[in-house]
């Protein structure tokens, strides 16, 4: 019964100082804030990430022949190597693989490409590389206007062209491209397909200097040397990427016929650990979040110390009075701890609120998409408010506590 009294005094007194209160609370709040909406925006933007990872990024793997790519040397020491993967391994091992992942075919068909059309040309620095049906999926490329390639352009290897956006703003720069005609490498293509501008990529320009055709129209297009196909298997199932692995490795030794008790000819190298380095560094991020917030959270318990030591000496002849008429230590205590406590519970809670959505609009001004509820850091903040108004109102409570009831009276 005395402590329900204790929590309708910390009410009331609250509501006949509410100006200070709401000050008191907003500071409490901002602190809150900043801890919550940092470690929001954190756990959005990987969410976010994981996201785009496993929509077939890093639950994925590729398959290349060992030592080909690398020139057969390993710490400076001449290596083995082996034949590279042929066109036709390729098509052998996703046709086996079926339909328990998603394989992407591909192969660079030449650099510093200049593409011509409408009397303009680009800059020798365009990329044309041959793929099938799911590259642009596994790539992680979207389509920005028109429409990927059709079974009968794939089979027959029509000259047909999906373009990146630099080279839509180079030749089409007032008009769409689709069905428009490109010409490269000695022929004319018909543009089907514009891709969305991705940005630069480690100073190659990603998707937006990129010439996709037809895997069959690349085996045909002219070359200085045999195409190098790159195997990519991906899966929206994280759980199933060390089976399809074990799976993938035994087709791939079928169709490379290496011998029983032979090494592999080629090798798998997987992309999850995309995900692990992820993880660390979301690790880290949340790390100096928390710093900052508990920064933030230092200070704002020192201002509330401060306010509920001006409570304590403005309610001193209170006090003197609550003692006279038998209130003890104790329960003196009790009060401006549970005061302390409802002002940091109220400053706290609307701290989580806007900690909330602050740091899932930064995630979204950053390109993250979704709205995520952290009830994990929710509920970390609403200990902490717990926690600040215990150790905040401690010593004022018990310097009221320990107050003498006579001098207390007698107290202007």
């Amino acid at each position: 019964m005395h402590l329900l009294e204790n929590i309708k005094e910390a009410f009331r007194s609250i509501s006949s100082n509410l100006l200070r209160t709401v000050l008191t609370a907003l500071i409490v709040s901002i602190g809150i804030m900043s801890l919550v909406g940092i470690l929001t925006a954190i756990d959005a933007i990987k969410a976010s990430l994981n996201s785009t990872f496993a929509s077939l990024g890093a639950n994925s793997f590729e398959i290349e022949a060992k030592g080909y790519n690398n020139g057969g040397r390993r710490g400076g020491v001449q290596a083995k190597t082996y034949p590279a993967i042929t066109y036709l391994q390729a098509r052998q091992y996703k046709e086996q693989l079926g339909d328990e992942a998603k394989v992407g075919i591909s192969a660079f068909v030449a650099g510093a490409t200049e593409v011509k059309a409408n009397g303009e040309k680009t800059n020798p620095n365009m990329q044309v590389v041959a793929g099938d049906e799911n590259y642009l999926l596994i790539q992680s490329y979207n389509l920005k206007a028109g429409r990927g390639f059709s079974p009968t352009e794939l089979d027959n290897g029509s000259n047909v062209v999906i373009v990146g956006s630099e080279i839509k703003d180079k030749l089409f720069p007032k008009q769409s491209p689709i069905n428009q005609y490109v010409y490269m490498l000695g022929r004319r293509f018909q543009v089907v397909g514009e891709l969305e501008k991705s940005g630069s990529s480690m100073g190659g320009g990603g998707a937006d200097r990129l010439m996709l055709v037809p895997l069959e129209t690349g085996n045909q297009l002219p070359r200085q040397r045999a195409l190098t196909y790159d195997i990519k298997t991906a899966t929206t199932d994280a759980s199933q990427l060390n089976y399809l692995t074990g799976e993938a490795t035994g087709i791939m030794r079928a169709v490379r016929q290496d011998q029983l008790g032979q090494p592999d000819s080629f090798e798998v190298e997987r992309s999850d650990s995309l995900a692990g380095k992820l993880d660390a560094l979301s690790g880290n991020l949340r790390i100096g979040g928390f710093l900052v917030g508990f920064i933030t959270l230092l200070g704002a318990s020192i201002a509330l110390m401060n306010i509920m030591m001006v409570s304590v000496t403005e309610r001193t002849r209170e006090i003197g009075v609550r003692k006279a008429m038998g209130a003890t230590a104790l329960l003196i205590r009790q009060q401006f701890l549970i005061e302390a406590i409802v002002i940091c519970v109220l400053g706290g809670s609307l701290g989580i609120l806007l900690g909330v959505g602050i740091g899932n609009a930064v995630s979204l001004l950053v390109g993250s998409g979704g709205f995520i509820i952290p009830w994990l850091w929710m509920s970390v903040g609403l200990i902490i408010c717990i926690t600040v108004g215990l150790a905040s109102g401690y010593y004022p409570a018990s310097k009221a506590a320990a107050l003498d009831p006579i001098e207390s009276l007698r107290f202007e």
